[in-house]
């Protein structure tokens, strides 16, 4: 039982990653990126670059989620800036076509054959709790994923950008009439969301096979999990993550032949008593 919550935990740590970034780009800039599954994608590839490269992880672990970083501000800069004021549908098509047009670019890149890095050896050892084996690196990612998660409540709330966000997301119109420009936080924001979901992909790299694609399957997840944790909320998106990853692993436990429906169950009874999301705002 022990093993079991920790693997859920440490999948509740990917889908906290990548989820944070897309409700915060939600958030501020109300766009839903399908994209953000490709970024993750890419961290995991980049890292991987990287790792063959340097023969580091630890080299990887940085160089991967600051080159995905690198393509969030090509991807706002040069071609999601210009359908801001367009209606959603554009903004939808946009970014579901860059998840056909990574996906291309990474098998034509990398080849359609899975990459398995190895576990660094500072981390691929495992730590015995009274019955239980826990492996090490799951332990790491859990040590990751809560320190990312102080790290964005600090800057959030205890910085003046962390306030510039908050009131945008607030009230975009009268942000941008008290003089804050706009685009360049747009900008800022999505490449932070990207880094984010970069380096869920970088962490993904040493016990989830690489492979093109990858990051369709974990955007379904993260929508999940800011859904039911409510559009542009941080705190719903983490504690969302957590409830979907131990669902998953519990329900494989106890319920396998219903274990892919579990999410998808609890989502729709969330949804059924509060539309809007466990910490979501309901709207006026």
């Amino acid at each position: 039982m022990l093993f079991q919550g920790l693997v859920g935990l440490s999948e509740a740590m990917y889908l906290w990653l990548v989820a944070a970034g897309l409700s915060l780009i939600f958030g501020v800039m109300r766009v839903l990126n399908f994209a953000h599954g490709s970024l993750y994608m890419l961290g995991a590839y980049f890292a991987w670059v990287a790792f063959r490269i340097s023969g580091s992880f630890w080299v990887a672990l940085v160089v991967g989620p600051l080159l995905v970083a690198a393509a969030g501000w090509v991807l706002e800069f040069g071609f999601l800036r210009r359908v801001y004021s367009a209606p959603e549908a554009f903004q939808l098509l946009l970014t579901f076509a860059f998840v056909l047009i990574l996906d291309d670019a990474v098998k034509l890149a990398f080849g359609p054959v899975y990459q398995s890095p190895p576990t660094p050896a500072a981390l691929s050892g495992a730590v015995r709790i009274g019955r239980s084996i826990l492996p090490t690196y799951h332990l790491f990612i859990l040590a990751v994923g809560g320190l990312v998660g102080l790290g964005l409540w600090f800057l959030l709330e205890k910085t003046s950008f962390g306030l510039i966000v908050r009131a945008t997301a607030a009230d975009r119109e009268m942000a941008r009439a008290l003089g804050v420009r706009s685009s360049r936080l747009f900008t800022g924001v999505f490449v932070l969301g990207a880094w984010l979901a970069g380096l869920g992909g970088a962490l993904s790299m040493p016990v989830r096979a690489i492979s093109p694609g990858m990051g369709e399957f974990i955007i379904i997840e993260a929508f999940v999990v800011v859904v039911l944790g409510g559009l542009g909320s941080l705190r719903g998106a983490f504690l969302g993550a957590v409830l979907i990853g131990l669902l998953h692993a519990y329900g494989l436990l106890f319920m396998p032949v219903f274990e892919l429906a579990l999410a998808y169950m609890a989502m729709a009874a969330v949804l059924i008593v509060r539309p809007w999301g466990l910490f979501g705002v309901r709207e006026a």
